[in-house]
């Protein structure tokens, strides 16, 4: 693995680490589904979807499938954080992978985000 590489690897799992996980982040989630069509020039499109547990890391930043796409990726990190503010269960959107070379529009993904939040506790006795 070259030294750029191994940085690259090195900064993602510290921000995993600084993100913690779902739970200590949004102790209100119970889960987070992010199902997207991911649509590359000259390929098939390809559905793909990824499971948030209460234990996963609050990192919703998904890399992108080019094998030559340096840096790139999909941050639906502000989608997910503003679903939640607002309690929304549903949303979609597109967005373009963010690859450095903003002339370089290589891919791009069409999603759908459910988010399951925990139920309220009941208060009062039981009769």
């Amino acid at each position: 693995m070259n030294s750029a590489k191994k940085e690259r690897t090195r900064e993602r799992m510290q921000q995993k680490l600084d993100a913690g996980s779902v739970s200590s982040s949004f102790p209100e989630v119970a889960n987070i589904i992010i199902s997207m069509m991911y649509k590359q020039r000259g390929t098939k499109s390809l559905l793909r979807t990824v499971n948030f547990s209460p234990d996963s890391y609050a990192v919703f930043r998904l890399d992108c499938l080019n094998k030559d796409c340096v840096d790139g990726g999909f941050d639906l990190t502000y989608v997910i954080n503003t679903m939640i503010r607002n309690r929304k269960e549903a949303g979609t959107g597109e967005l373009g992978c963010e690859a450095n070379d903003p002339s370089y529009t290589h891919s791009d993904i069409s999603y759908e985000i459910a988010i399951q939040y925990v139920s309220p506790v009941m208060s009062g006795t039981l009769h």
